[in-house]
């Protein structure tokens, strides 16, 4: 709400608006300025001669790549292939993390036994795992689906489920008290209490999502943006491998932007 829409609000906080909306607006400038001369800065460098614009590409040639892919209808599809499967990944990762997460919580004793397990499994490097999935799913999307989804789903378990043991015990005793059962404690309690968490583990899951993506698109893929990074480098074709790189953070960046979006609702929410 505006604070001209707002008449009852005192000077002192209108002027408190006003500082926080120019902060940010301080921020962002500062964040595009960075962004456009660090890519001025690349292309001069290449121009004269710093670098080499066979090794390192230069901005003017990576959107001459871009815009090759686009005339050649390949674009799209590329980029589409890999948000589907990240998309996918992530979904299911998230999904199948938190419904672990509420057994195990349920369950003391499965959660007891499943701890060492989990450790484990969040420390074993999970792209190992590519090959085996490739030789039992077979070469296509649903494998990289599954590396994704893997890479993914055990960080979720454990935030999720640390958030869940983390809950204010007082609350899940006052409820008790109330006649409350296991199922009430869990949705009127624990879940509501548990939203920053499961949140947070959304952001972490976003990141690992693309990595599992990318690595199962390097291992075996004939489109998306792993692909083409892949085969520009095979080729040596550094501006291919460049504009994908720039194309994978963008697409990054903007699912990362829908989770924090979702992030704002949940705060309002609560």
């Amino acid at each position: 709400m505006s604070d001209k829409k707002s008449p009852n609000i005192s000077p002192q906080h209108r002027e408190y608006i006003r500082k926080v909306k120019r902060r940010k607006r301080t921020i962002l400038l500062t964040q595009i300025s960075l962004l456009i001369l660090f890519f001025a800065l690349w292309e001069i460098a290449a121009r004269i001669g710093v670098v080499d614009p066979f090794i390192s590409s230069q901005p003017t040639r990576i959107m001459d790549t871009v815009l090759n892919l686009y005339r050649d209808g390949e674009l799209f599809n590329h980029i589409a292939i890999t948000c589907v499967e990240t998309m996918l990944g992530f979904i299911l990762g998230t999904l199948i993390g938190i419904l672990v997460a509420i057994i195990l919580w349920w369950s003391e004793f499965l959660e007891k036994v499943m701890e060492p397990y989990l450790v484990v499994l969040n420390s074993l490097p999970k792209i190992a795992l590519g090959p085996i999935f490739i030789v039992w799913i077979g070469a296509g999307s649903s494998a990289i689906v599954v590396i994704a989804m893997t890479i993914s789903v055990v960080v979720t378990i454990l935030e999720v489920l640390n958030g869940f043991l983390g809950v204010d015990q007082e609350k899940v005793k006052l409820v008790k008290t109330f006649g409350a059962n296991r199922i009430q404690i869990l949705t009127k309690v624990v879940l509501p209490s548990s939203l920053p968490v499961m949140v947070n583990a959304l952001k972490v899951s976003v990141g690992l999502s693309w990595v599992g993506v990318i690595v199962g698109e390097f291992l075996v893929s004939k489109a998306g943006l792993g692909y083409l990074i892949v085969y520009g480098g095979q080729v040596f074709q550094l501006d291919l491998v460049m504009a994908s790189v720039i194309i994978l953070s963008i697409a990054a960046f903007l699912m990362y932007r829908m989770v924090a979006w979702i992030e704002k609702l949940v705060v309002k929410r609560n």
